[in-house]
Formats: structure tokens, sequence, C-alpha cells
């Protein structure tokens, strides 16, 4: 597994629509609009003499079992020297706008072969960041029944390999407190400029002290 993130390094980000954020699908180097340009920007500004490469591979829509299925060409040909994920919202969304449930063990095993799959085929460092949901309508509080034990899944996994983890729900809850919910994500799950800033901020802070 590489160590402090230094000189020539590759980061790849992965993971549903809040990663893709309408990147280019014909640009391999469009980070799109949202938290992964915010990140490698904000990084660039703080560190202008490193030379890592930002790789953005998000496509809305996607849940765990599709990252699996494109694993291979979205991760592991890169030879990634960072791999952050964020996945697990559309494994929960779509049991309630589609009637097409995720259990969360199904979740947990497809997720624990992803990430043994990249252990095993890269010296990735791995982000983990957990999914989250702002509660912008009542019904939302239900939907908590399928996605906590999802969360609870992913930081068992950051546990088990040993990924940085960033407490995303938790930082979302947090700041709705300070500020109305609907100002970080209009619909809940996507969020706004200021939530993908959040999304950002937390990921420098946590990947800060491996910075070689």
């Amino acid at each position: 597994m590489s160590g402090l993130l230094g000189n020539d390094s590759l980061v790849l980000f992965q993971g549903d629509s809040i990663t893709d954020a309408g990147r280019d699908r014909n640009d391999p180097n469009s980070l799109g609009w949202g938290y992964a340009l915010m990140t490698a920007s904000l990084f660039y500004a703080m560190h202008p003499n490193r030379q890592i490469r930002f790789v953005n591979r998000g496509i809305s829509g996607n849940r765990v079992r599709d990252l699996l299925a494109r694993w291979e060409q979205d991760c592991i040909a890169l030879k990634p020297d960072w791999v952050s994920i964020l996945i697990g919202i559309n494994d929960m969304w779509r049991r309630y706008d589609s009637n097409d449930p995720t259990p969360a063990d199904r979740f947990e095993r497809e997720y624990r072969e992803l990430l043994r799959i990249t252990r095993e085929r890269t010296r990735a460092r791995l982000i983990l960041m957990e999914p989250f949901l702002i509660h912008v309508r009542r019904e939302m509080e239900g939907w908590r029944e399928d996605l906590d034990p999802k969360i609870q899944v992913v930081r068992r996994l950051a546990r088990e390999f040993n990924a940085l983890y960033i407490p995303l729900d938790g930082i979302f809850a947090k700041v709705c407190a300070q500020r109305e919910p609907a100002f970080w994500a209009g619909d809940g799950v996507h969020p706004s400029p200021a939530g993908h800033a959040l999304i950002a901020r937390h990921w420098l802070q946590t990947v800060g002290e491996w910075i070689g």
C-alpha cells in the first residue's frame, strides 16, 4: 500500500452522481463541477509545487454493484495510488423510487469484494466516505431504516481495510443544525455548491496528514 500523497500520485474519485457532477465523459481529465473539482483545485492552491493527478470516474445512478462491474476498467487499469469512494445512496434510494431494494447484506458483500480487489491488485490507499441523507421532506425520516445499516457497513469496512474515513452523514447533520437543510442539498441527496465545498473541505482535512 502506498504511503504519503506525494509527487506523481494519482487520486481516483469514484461513486455515483454526487461524484460525477456532470463531468464530460469525452474528456478523461474532466472532474465535473462538484467536490472532486473543488478538492483538486483547493489542493493545487495550497500545494502548487505538488505534481498530483486527480481523476473522476463517478457515474450518475451507480450502486455498489455497478462499481464492481466496471472496476477493472475504471479503477484497476488506472493504477491509482489513492482511491476515494462515495457510494450507497442509490442502494437505498432505489427501494423508495423504483421498488428495487439492495439488502444490507448484499451491499456489504459487494462493497467488501470491491475493496478486496482494490487491495489485492493495487497499492492504493483507500478513502471511504459514508453515504448521507439530509431530511428536507418528512417522509425521508423513514428512509433511515434502509440507509443507517448501510452506513454501519461502510464504517465496518473502513476499519477492516484500514481506510481513511469521512463521516459525511454526521458532518451534514451538524451543519443542518446551523443552516436549513435545503441549503446543503435541495433534494436531500445531491449537494448544493456549499454542500460540495463541505465535502471537499473535510476530504482535504482528512488527507492532510498524509501529504508528503
